[in-house]
Order: structure tokens, then C-alpha cells, then sequence
């Protein structure tokens, strides 16, 4: 225990990204939340952490809230052979019900996990909370224009070019192979494009030997490997337009740091994020290797000021989707289900600790 902040020894799985598993039964954990004497335990996790919430919840009859951050059919492959993903996707769904069922209330990002949910008829107990970015470290304004000049020059981008980033974890889940694909198809050397993609991860390899493949070499696509975040909004800054091709998001914070940064995005049409990006307000949606190419040349043909003016907009719908706005909706949550758990007001005082996991633990 340090500095109001329970660490737990964990298991690194390296096949998943190096995430900590702990162990979901702890004696001597239980001891510290109980004395700690939660008003709610929230679990964002499955496993490991969030098994022991849910028995930590159950033993010291706390209201327990579960968000679900992950559309586990997409990370299948990591655990299970392809003969057995049918029977290894159906598992995950009856475990995440069972989670859900034990929860007092549930939370997602997105549409998307109240329709994960709907096959249950859990779907009118998911409370959609969007996630939230660090907008301020975003903004534009905030990396100067020679910054910008002179890491373009650094990663080989000319001025006259456009410049389609994507952040994030290199999985299969994120269909950058996708993006590439498509990229080759419809994007040619006179069109004055390039690709970025931001991000480290197991698929890495894999990804920079197809870009060699179809013939996108530095003139067409750019990889910086893993970065830092507070790295990256230089990285934003110098973008023209955020893409992605994945459909395993919910509400990517990648793309909201993107939006926070001005950049318009172009997303693979989903329906069950259907909302999330307007075609001409905040960016546009795209379905094929042409309807993206054609998405793009409409961004490049703005004059100047169509552009600064998209940009603006983008990045001004931003300015309530960060910290506190998410504090908010999700205390809210709270206080409804302190109200329906026991007699006590509504209004009681909740404690609120947000922390990042450090190495080798679980948090």
C-alpha cells in the first residue's frame, strides 16, 4: 500500500502486450479494502483485479459497477486456435454476462457494448459513458510551428502532402493490415498522401513486411514504432486527418486525442458506432479501398479556410470530453446505485482515486 494506492504483484503475459495479471483471491487484499471501507467497487477488467472486485463486493456488500472496455470477440485469436474460436467466443460471452449480472450497474464507451449485452437482455442495465482524453494536452496551438517543420523533415514528410495518421496498438484487432490494403489500392504517388502509423505491438513485423510488399515503402507509408504519450502530440500536430480501419474500438481514446488535436477523422463505417463520426461535421465514415480515397481528396480540396474552419470545429467538439466531464457521468452512476443498494442519501460524500498501473502490477 502506497500513498492511498493498493499495488498488487502481477503476472506479465507477453503474448498480450505485456499486460500484469494478479492473482483474483487475496486474504491480505481483502483486509486492506475493508479497512479502506469503499462506498462502490468499480472493476475494468475481467480478470485478475476484477475477479477480486467482485468478490471483495460481494464479501463486504458493496455495490459493484463493471465497465466493459473490450469487444473480446476480436482478441480471440491471442488465446484460442482458430477450430476452437467459435467455443472460446461463446465462453467470453457467457463470462462477461455473469459479470454483468453481478454488477449493480454497468457501464461502456460505446453503443457497441450495449448491443454486446442485448442477446442477454442486459442491454437496458449498460449506462454509455464516452471515454475521455487529455484535450489540453492536445490542442492546437500547443506544438509551434517549427516543431511541427521539423519533425516532418525527421520522418521524410514534404509540406505539400497530406498526412493520415493512425495511433495505436498494432494488433490484428486494428485491421491496419486492412488499411494498407486499401491504401495500395486507391492511393497513388500523384495523390500527394502519406500514411502514419503511430504505434508498437505484436503485429508490427508482420505489418512493415506487407507495407514492403505492396510497394508502400517511405514514399507512402511511415512506421515510428512505439512512442511515448507524451510524445505523441507533436505527432497529432503535424497530421491532416486521423484514420482507422478497426471495428474492435469502442470509443477509441486514440482517435479523441486525434479530434482534441483538430484532426477530422475518416473511420471504417460501423454501425454500432454509428454517431460517433458525422460525414462534413467531424469527419467521415468509408466502406471501401475508392470510398476512402474519395473522402480524402474532398479533405484536400478544402481552400484553406474550409480547412481551419473543419479543424476548429473538430477540436472545439472536444472541449467536453475530457476528465472532469467523465468524472461526472461516472459519479453519477455512482450515486444511483448507493441510492437503490441502502437508505442512506444519495448525496454522500464519495472518494474518487484515479491512478495508471505501474510495471509489473496490477491496479
Amino acid at each position: 500500500l502506497e500513498d492511498g494506492v493498493l499495488h498488487c504483484p502481477a503476472i506479465e503475459l507477453e503474448k498480450l502486450y505485456g499486460y500484469g495479471l494478479a492473482a483474483p483471491l487475496s486474504s491480505s487484499r481483502l483486509r486492506y479494502i475493508r479497512d479502506f471501507a469503499p462506498d462502490v467497487i468499480h472493476i475494468h477488467t475481467e480478470f485478475g483485479i476484477g475477479l477480486s472486485g467482485v468478490y471483495c463486493a460481494r464479501k463486504l456488500g458493496v455495490p459493484l459497477v463493471y465497465t466493459l472496455h473490450t469487444m473480446y470477440d476480436e482478441y480471440i485469436y491471442y488465446i484460442a486456435p482458430k477450430a476452437l474460436a467459435p467455443a472460446a467466443t461463446r465462453l467470453s460471452h457467457q463470462y462477461t454476462r455473469i459479470l454483468a449480472k453481478r454488477a449493480g450497474a454497468v457501464t461502456g464507451p460505446s453503443a457497441k457494448c450495449r448491443e454486446y449485452f442485448r442477446p442477454a437482455g442486459l442491454s437496458d442495465k449498460v449506462r454509455v459513458i464516452p471515454n475521455a482524453a487529455e484535450v489540453d494536452a492536445f490542442l492546437p496551438g500547443r506544438v509551434s510551428a517549427e516543431q511541427k517543420q521539423a519533425l516532418r523533415g525527421r520522418l521524410g514528410l514534404r509540406e505539400d502532402e497530406l498526412v493520415c495518421c493512425f495511433v495505436g496498438r498494432l494488433g490484428r484487432e486494428k485491421s491496419v493490415d486492412l488499411l494498407l490494403d486499401w491504401w495500395h489500392a486507391a492511393i497513388r504517388p500523384e495523390d500527394h498522401m502519406r500514411l502514419l502509423i503511430i504505434g508498437g505491438g505484436p503485429g508490427e513485423p508482420e505489418l512493415r513486411t506487407q507495407a514492403q510488399a505492396l510497394g508502400l515503402g517511405e514514399g507512402a507509408v511511415v512506421f515510428t514504432g512505439a512512442l511515448p504519450h507524451d510524445e505523441l502530440p507533436p505527432y497529432y500536430a503535424l497530421s491532416d486527418v486521423y484514420i482507422t480501419a478497426s471495428l474492435s474500438d469502442t470509443n477509441s481514446i486514440s482517435m479523441l486525442e486525434g479530434m482534441s488535436a483538430g484532426l477530422p477523422v475518416l473511420q471504417r463505417t460501423d454501425p454500432l458506432n454509428a454517431g460517433q463520426v458525422r460525414d462534413g461535421d467531424n469527419g467521415y465514415t468509408f466502406d471501401s479501398a475508392a470510398d476512402m480515397a474519395d473522402k480524402l481528396r474532398k479533405i484536400q480540396a478544402m481552400t484553406p479556410e474550409e480547412s481551419a474552419a473543419f479543424h476548429r470545429r473538430v477540436s472545439e467538439e472536444m472541449r467536453h470530453s475530457g476528465a472532469v466531464d467523465l468524472a461526472s457521468r461516472v459519479l453519477a452512476v455512482y450515486q444511483d446505485i448507493i441510492g437503490r443498494a441502502d437508505s442512506e442519501p444519495s448525496d454522500r460524500r464519495l472518494r474518487f482515486h484515479l491512478w495508471k498501473p505501474r510495471s509489473g502490477r496490477e491496479g
